[in-house]
């Protein structure tokens, strides 16, 4: 179970940080008036959203298992 716990927090973690990483970078993109960096930066956003999802989920699973 702490494994995978674990495993669930890492990527909840790692997640949000690609998360805000990735809406600063669409940010600064329109800051900047380069679309280019912007829609990279909000695919990074959404990458960020979904990994983190997958953690939560992780976590939920492992804590009904036990």
């Amino acid at each position: 179970m702490a494994d995978e716990r674990t495993r669930g927090d890492e990527n909840e973690l790692k997640g949000t940080a690609k998360e805000v990483k990735g809406r600063i970078r669409g940010d600064l993109g329109d800051a900047l008036d380069n679309p280019s960096e912007h829609v990279k930066g909000r695919a990074e956003e959404l990458e960020g959203k979904i990994q983190k999802k997958v953690g939560q989920t992780e976590n939920e699973d492992a804590d009904e298992r036990y």
